[in-house]
């Protein structure tokens, strides 16, 4: 572990270590079967299998007992599909979708809805350079609304919902960065889809819980392919679904379940965050660019005193062993992603080299 870089990269991201150990020891023989999960045919009872776990461990870790409403799909096109498949199945002009724009993701899924007429802005962030999340009462859903939409978590502005706020329409959360990082609230949400690169497992793999009366609703004229019951129906096998990813993904869901489940991974997460903002707000020298209430624990973004101080900080940061705290290119600065699997030591080192760096170049 000491020889591996301590890894900030925003996705796709670090994933357990001991996970990946164990990954190099199944992937010429997976589950004693003689072959690799990648050599399996994904309608074999040993992909079946390894699917069903998967659902097993994710539905129990959200805590959904026998006889839920959500079906799970395990897609492909990351949550850049979704942004086009949750509008061509939900809404139409007179039933629109309502998003809170609170970043570049949120933008990128209204703009999918637009593509198509039947997009609403019922809330933008824009103003405040997305550095804050609307407030209760700051945003509503119109009544005509078919669903409405947020980014719970937000990678290139460092912030995050709280919790799953309540709305009369069925709530469709992006989840992408942030899912599984603490308990989730099912009972307020209709759909909620993520990329598997954050904190599921490697890119490739897209999850989508979707409650069941929200299925069949995709007019006619969708594409198969972007229809949900399309999906529902062929059992997650309409086409050649990502087995390697899928299977990586229960390893890791297996992980998180060792560690305590998401209560226990919520605390593990707000540990990590409050001793790096910690060493921000503590130092003069560092300022965070989110506003004190609505900051991310997944995504620590910050600056320094100068972009010249920020480019010797990254380049310092990568001689001492820490990659990926270079800021997106749309925003600048620095960002520390610590994602579920980022070992709290990690964390410590990062918080170290900030304050050494300080002490030299403040």
């Amino acid at each position: 572990m000491s020889a591996r870089p301590h890894n900030f990269n925003a996705g796709p991201a670090i994933l357990p270590f001991e996970v990946m150990e164990e990954v190099r020891e199944s992937i010429l023989d997976t589950n004693g079967s003689g072959l690799s999960v990648m050599e399996w045919s994904h309608r074999s009872p040993d992909y079946d299998a390894v699917r069903g776990e998967v659902a097993e461990r994710l539905f129990r870790l959200l805590g959904l007992a026998e006889g839920h409403p959500f079906k799970l799909l395990l897609l492909q096109g990351g949550a850049s599909m979704q942004f086009a498949m949750v509008p061509m199945n939900l809404a139409t002009a007179e039933h629109p979708g309502a998003y809170v724009l609170t970043g570049v993701w949120s933008k990128k899924a209204l703009a999918e809805a637009n593509r198509l007429g039947v997009g609403h802005e019922a809330w933008s962030g824009a103003e405040a350079n997305f550095c804050k999340l609307p407030g209760e009462g700051e945003w509503s859903v119109p009544d005509h609304a078919a669903f409405a939409h947020i980014t719970t978590n937000n990678t290139i502005f460092g912030t995050q919902f709280a919790g799953l706020p309540q709305t009369s329409a069925p709530l469709v959360a992006d989840m992408s960065s942030d899912i599984l990082s603490g308990p989730i609230d099912m009972d307020r949400v209709g759909i909620v889809y993520a990329g598997a690169q954050k904190n599921l497992g490697p890119a490739g793999v897209t999850v989508v819980l979707i409650r069941e009366d929200l299925i069949g609703r995709a007019p006619k004229g969708t594409p198969a392919i972007l229809d949900y019951q399309t999906h529902v129906k062929a059992d997650g096998l309409y086409n050649t679904p990502n087995t390697f990813g899928v299977y990586l993904m229960g390893r890791v869901l297996a992980w998180i379940e060792r560690l305590g489940g998401l209560a226990a991974m919520r605390e593990r997460n707000e540990s990590k965050a409050r001793a790096l903002y910690g060493q921000i707000d503590d130092s003069g020298f560092y300022r965070g660019t989110a506003d004190l209430g609505d900051r991310s624990i997944m995504n620590v973004c910050f600056r320094l005193p100068s972009e010249d101080l920020e480019k010797k900080f990254i380049a310092d940061a990568k001689a001492a062993g820490m990659v990926g705290l270079k800021g997106h290119r749309s925003v600048g600065g620095c960002r520390a992603s610590i994602y579920n699997a980022m070992p709290p030591e990690s964390v410590s080192a990062l918080v170290a080299f900030m304050h050494e760096f300080e002490q030299n170049n403040g």
